[in-house]
């Protein structure tokens, strides 16, 4: 998903008389802080959604670090119905890879919403590293070898067929509805060395975890071990009942999501929510870390606008985040601490919390990306971030963050523009710790 420009699913906004008077109260008024700014330093080319660009858009990115040569490291990211990018850390691309054609002509075509790495995934021909995505338009993961010595075309498709059924559908007609595999983060059980994705079902609040399997022919399939269904609807402190406003039958989905290596916690985005943290096995219950500021406000879907007219708001939501909470990721230190970041994509910030659960993920400030010049904009509606607290070479020697941008600029006319921001993770830190 990107931004909240006008989708084939719900539109859920406030009414344009809300937002004026939300617009015109200053932040402090509204329960949020004044931020710090951090610039990107190179931007990626902007992806364009429409038939001429390939109805490319710009969603969520991952970091992979070549340990051999670090300034040679690349940043994979999914561009929906354009497939998978994969850039340099001069945000240049280097690879271009198709998402699939349709199985027929009224069948949904291949869509890439959102990618995540494992390092050393264990092949039948040795250990690889690889990166997942959801392939949406065809309810399916898909798996690409990372292959340094093909700089040039450093993916290679390694998903079996054979052993990568649907994720959520039950055949074709089912798939084409679209309620199919979405958000996504991969996690390696240290105790066992297995692999897993847990995939999160678009219009639904169920996350699957699914293990990663090596096949006889040198690729990788997947099996479904559980799923957890998120709640729908919520108890308000007034006694009332809850639910996000959304069109009717659609359920407030999740999508960004990221795994906690050191102890395996699952930290998961529900757009309309909140974020939610849970044991990545999907066992145990999982736990509401904070709220959407626009938790338990009143909304009534209007068919005629295909938005959510918003009543009085009660005050139980949060204060940090603004729907939709989006892209997660993890900035570990090497102390052990270290941050979970979270796009809050309403109000074009990021909140930081604390990555220790015993200190319940306290809330350690936030920051936006903003323009760096006229032509290097910040980020606007981020879908997807991801950040590695490595060495980078020189480019990047304190790390990267990437962020996507809902609304590149300077645009190109009336064509919808997206693409990633690369920020230099010192400028992060040190805007966190002012």
């Amino acid at each position: 998903m990107t931004g909240h420009r006008p989708r084939p699913w719900a539109v859920c906004a406030l009414t344009a008389a809300v937002a004026a008077v939300l617009s015109t109260t200053p932040a402090t008024a509204r329960g949020q802080e004044t931020l710090p700014e951090v610039r990107p330093r190179v931007e990626t080319p902007a992806l364009y959604d429409d038939e001429a660009g390939g109805n490319a858009d710009a969603d969520d990115p991952a970091i992979w670090r070549n340990a051999a040569d670090p300034d040679r490291s690349l940043v994979v990211a999914t561009a929906k119905e354009g497939g998978l990018r994969v850039y340099d850390l001069d945000a240049r691309l280097v690879q271009s890879v198709p998402a699939p054609a349709p199985p027929g002509p009224d069948d949904a075509p291949g869509r890439f919403n959102n990618v995540d790495l494992v390092h050393g995934l264990k092949l039948s021909t040795g250990r690889a590293d690889v990166a997942v995505t959801t392939d949406r338009g065809s309810d399916r993961l898909r798996v690409y070898r990372i292959d340094p010595a093909r700089p040039g075309r450093p993916l290679t498709d390694i998903t079996d067929p054979a052993a990568a059924p649907p994720v959520f559908s039950t055949g074709q007609e089912e798939i084409n509805e679209q309620r199919t595999a979405y958000g996504l983060a991969t996690w390696t059980d240290r105790a066992t060395g297995r692999s897993y994705a847990l995939v999160s079902r678009r219009e639904r609040t169920t996350v699957a975890l699914l293990e990663l399997t090596p096949t006889a022919s040198g690729g990788v399939g997947y099996r479904t071990v559980r799923t957890l269904d998120l709640p729908a609807s919520f108890r308000l402190p007034d006694g009332t009942s809850w639910s996000p406003c959304a069109e009717p039958g659609e359920l407030p989905q999740v999508e960004g999501m990221v795994v906690d290596p050191a102890n395996g916690t699952l930290y998961a985005g529900q757009e309309d929510v909140g974020i939610w943290r849970m044991r990545a096995d999907l066992t145990g219950t999982p736990r509401l870390v904070d709220r959407v500021r626009e938790y338990g406000v009143p909304a009534v879907y209007d068919e005629a606008t295909e938005e959510c007219a918003a009543g009085a708001d009660p005050g139980y939501g949060g204060t940090r985040l603004s729907a939709d909470v989006e892209g997660l990721t993890l900035l570990p230190e090497s102390d052990g601490d270290g941050l979970l970041l979270a796009s809050s994509q309403g109000d074009d910030t990021f909140a930081a919390y604390d990555r220790e659960t015993g200190e319940d993920n306290e809330y350690e400030g936030g920051f936006r990306v903003a323009a760096a010049s006229p032509s290097l904009d910040g980020s606007e509606e981020c879908d997807g971030a991801a950040v590695l607290a490595a060495p980078l070479g020189s480019r990047f020697p304190h790390g990267l963050l990437v962020v996507q941008d809902g609304h590149d600029a300077p645009g190109d006319g009336d064509r919808a523009a997206t693409n990633f921001k690369f920020v230099d993770l010192a400028d992060v830190t040190t805007a966190l710790d002012d």
